[in-house]
């Protein structure tokens, strides 16, 4: 039985301090970690020393990661989901 990293690891920051998690997630093998603080994603990937913030997602290149935080923000979840879902109809 062999064990495969994920492709995305997804953090969210809510106190400072703890372990270095990119550490881990570089020990893993995780080619992009997500990371959620102050109501911002950020995207890292994994490349040769270690995780560089990008721009994009690698994995999801066309997924609107300002869209989407925006609708993490709002309090209700069913809110959040009907107002990303309405985001993506209009095309963004």
């Amino acid at each position: 039985m062999s064990s495969a990293s994920p492709d995305v690891a997804v953090e969210v920051f809510i106190t400072s301090g703890g372990i270095d998690k990119l550490d881990v997630y570089r020990g893993l093998g995780v080619p992009e970690v997500w990371i959620w603080k102050d109501g911002r994603i950020a995207v890292h990937a994994l490349g040769e020393s270690g995780y560089e913030q990008v721009e994009r997602s690698g994995m999801l290149p066309e997924l609107d990661l300002g869209a989407l935080a925006e609708c993490a923000r709002i309090p209700d979840q069913a809110d959040a989901v009907d107002a990303y879902w309405e985001r993506l109809k209009r095309g963004g």
